[in-house]
């Protein structure tokens, strides 16, 4: 599950329940797992994934029902989305786009393989 990036687990955690909302796996309302339930699941202290269900919960994400669990809000495939697209936009394109301007790829070249992923995402 982890990978051997500079990021945090609790963030790649955070990250993999996201992909989960995205997916399907988890829906509006659904609970998740307790906290050492998905701790052990993932092999991780109990504490690591409370800080992942925090940071969650405070970008309206989860929210806690005291005594009950954590549940995935309402909004909560919207609210992702606009986080990993401002994430996509604002801080990982641009490393992309050094690449592509090293490596001499055009805007048309770049557009061509994006229309093509587009027509056949399943490649």
């Amino acid at each position: 599950m982890f990978n051997d990036s500079n990021k945090a687990i609790y963030l790649q955690i955070a990250d993999t329940i996201c992909d989960n909302i995205l997916d399907g796996t988890y829906s509006p309302g659904d609970r998740l797992p307790s906290v050492r339930e998905y701790a052990a699941s993932v092999e991780v202290n109990a504490n690591t994934v409370m800080r992942s269900y925090d940071f969650l919960a405070t970008r309206d994400v989860i929210a806690n029902k005291r005594g009950i669990g954590f549940f995935v809000l309402p909004d909560a495939p919207a609210v992702v989305k606009a986080m990993r697209e401002e994430e996509l936009l604002d801080r990982e394109i641009f490393s992309v786009f050094r690449r592509l301007s090293l490596l001499g790829v055009t805007p048309d070249a770049l557009k061509a393989k994006y229309e093509k992923y587009l027509q056949n995402p399943q490649q």
